[in-house]
């Protein structure tokens, strides 16, 4: 009986062990791509950019034309060069002294997106040429015509007489994910068709008004700007166009412009050889913690109004400075550089919902886009008073009426104007005589009594918003009068 009861007991645990799940398991195996098949596609179109422009020669005694004369000698020292007034020096034919002379500018890169040659690059890359050269991998030179250029994108087309060319696919920028591998092909220093490989850092990286990057830690390097960057599948998904760096070569960061903003561009560059944005007319601040709170936001995001351009679309549709913009046509704000890229993309003209918090609560106002080409009201300066006093109010100003010529100078309806300063909240704040005062809280300053009234009623230990008015600028500081 005992024999068979521990025979049961073996047959159990045989049971249960298959139950028991494998500790030796492996982790899926990660191996790097090999990028020989992809680069063996794709290098056949990208290619190298060669400007020149013209330039007065400057002939001195024994010179070399177009080079200054310290390298001159460099060269001639060195190099074997001939100096023309040393004995015995062959005669060299000398051009005229003053004529312009066709001088190597720069080298970049860019590839052919379409089979008619037509090619992306960088805006500057070819901007002041006054000759572009394309030269693809079969060593085949083309003079190239320039179709258009964006410098704020940094973004160029350009074209070449030519058929049946190969082009690179283009991919989805929105798609990127971080840490995916990536490689460039380009003319570093002007060594043509040099790839090298990487991974994505980062997205939508703040480098300027209209582009959020694709931040890599491919080696980019000086002549790779106009480049492709690629995918795995060889697709494109940017346009290598910035390194950051504090010695001129490559320190482990770079920028590449997404190919669906590059695109965009291209497409209007291509048609009307510029580039037409829509504008509003406001200028922004960034939104910091400590405003947020003030305002009653929460957490800091939209876009803070600093200014408005009197008679702009802005203006006509009703935002004022101080104006947060939390949206604009449906699309959310988190940050202040979101609202010119979504404005740029309107085509003037046409009509937007742009939500903006004031006092404390959301409204709805209907602005129509204008150009951005449009003349733009010109900022006026104000002239800061010089007057001074200690001021006997829990903020720590003296303040005077605001006079109608400084109400229309500024483009405010009220407000008062900060003649002194004593030691209170606001001048620990870093207000300056000569600043006005137009809105504490959700109250808008009509005159020096009401301000002196409005200031006695504050709670001391909570922060209150302050708008400043200051130049071209509404300002926004938030303070304890305790």
């Amino acid at each position: 009986m005992k024999k068979y009861f521990i025979a049961l007991l073996a047959i159990l645990s045989l049971g249960q062990l298959s139950f028991i799940p494998v500790a030796s398991a492996q982790a899926p195996r990660v191996t790097i791509p090999d990028f020989a098949d992809l680069v063996e596609r794709a290098s056949p179109a990208v290619v190298n950019i060669r400007t020149t422009e013209k330039v007065a020669v400057q002939q001195t005694q024994g010179g070399i034309p177009g080079m200054p004369e310290d390298q001159a000698e460099f060269f001639r020292r060195f190099f074997g060069v001939p100096i023309p007034s040393a004995p015995n020096a062959p005669k060299q034919a000398q051009p005229n002294p003053g004529k312009p002379q066709e001088a190597d500018r720069g080298v970049g890169s860019g590839f052919i997106i379409e089979s008619n040659g037509l090619i992306l690059t960088n805006a500057h890359v070819v901007e002041g040429a006054t000759t572009i050269y394309v030269t693809l991998t079969d060593k085949r030179e083309f003079k190239a015509k320039l179709l258009g250029m964006d410098k704020r994108t940094d973004v160029a087309v350009v074209k070449i007489e030519a058929r049946d060319l190969p082009k690179l696919p283009l991919g989805d920028s929105s798609r990127v994910r971080v840490g995916e591998w990536v490689l460039a092909i380009g003319s570093p220093f002007g060594l043509e068709n040099t790839v090298t490989a990487g991974i994505v850092s980062a997205k939508s990286r703040d480098t300027g008004d209209y582009l959020p990057f694709i931040q890599t830690d491919v080696a980019v390097n000086p002549g790779n700007s106009g480049g492709p960057l690629l995918n795995t599948a060889g697709q494109v998904i940017g346009i290598n166009s910035q390194i950051f760096s504090r010695s001129g070569g490559y320190m482990g960061i770079s920028f590449a412009i997404p190919i669906d903003e590059a695109m965009r561009v291209a497409d209007q560059l291509r048609t009307n050889g510029k580039m037409t944005r829509g504008r509003i007319g406001v200028a922004l601040g960034e939104m910091t913690k400590e405003v947020a709170e003030s305002l009653g936001l929460g957490k800091p995001r939209g876009a803070y109004v600093r200014n408005v351009d009197p008679g702009g679309p802005a203006a006509i549709g009703g935002i004022e400075s101080g104006d947060v913009i939390l949206s604009f046509n449906g699309r959310d704000i988190t940050k202040s550089t979101d609202l010119p890229r979504l404005v740029g993309e309107m085509k003037p003209g046409t009509s937007a919902t742009v939500q903006v918090w004031r006092k404390g609560a959301t409204r709805d106002l209907s602005v129509t886009v204008g150009d951005s080409e449009s003349n733009q009201a010109a900022a006026k300066k104000a002239d800061a008073p010089t007057t001074n006093g200690a001021g006997s109010n829990v903020l720590g100003v003296a303040v005077t009426e605001l006079s109608d010529a400084k109400k229309k100078e500024l483009s405010v309806k009220g407000g008062i104007e900060v003649t002194g300063l004593g030691d209170g909240a606001l001048a620990r704040a870093g207000i300056r005589p000569g600043d006005v005062i137009i809105r504490i809280g959700d109250a808008d300053i009509t005159g020096v009594k009401q301000f002196e009234t409005l200031v006695k009623g504050l709670d001391a230990n909570k922060a209150v918003p302050v708008f400043i008015r200051r130049a071209d600028s509404t300002l926004v500081i938030p303070v304890r009068p305790k």
